[in-house]
């Protein structure tokens, strides 16, 4: 089942996933080790193939529901 966060909600990183792709008009892969389990960030918006722009103290960031959870 698909988790729904509305804009600017507060969401926590509950597991990392093999890569980072960041939340930029062309968006570029980022290693992710730049975030740990259990940042918090802020949902930016919902973009398509379900993925989420979420910004941490660290960047903007496209991540699946899978990897995040409500505060």
């Amino acid at each position: 089942m698909m988790k729904e966060f509305t804009i600017g909600e507060k969401v926590r990183l509950v597991s990392l996933p093999p890569y980072l792709k960041t939340a930029e008009p062309m968006p570029m892969l980022r290693p992710a080790d730049l975030l740990q389990v259990g940042d918090e960030g802020t949902v930016l918006d919902r973009r398509p193939g379900g993925y989420w722009g979420v910004r941490f103290g660290k960047g903007a960031f496209l991540l699946d529901d899978q990897y995040l959870e409500s505060i």
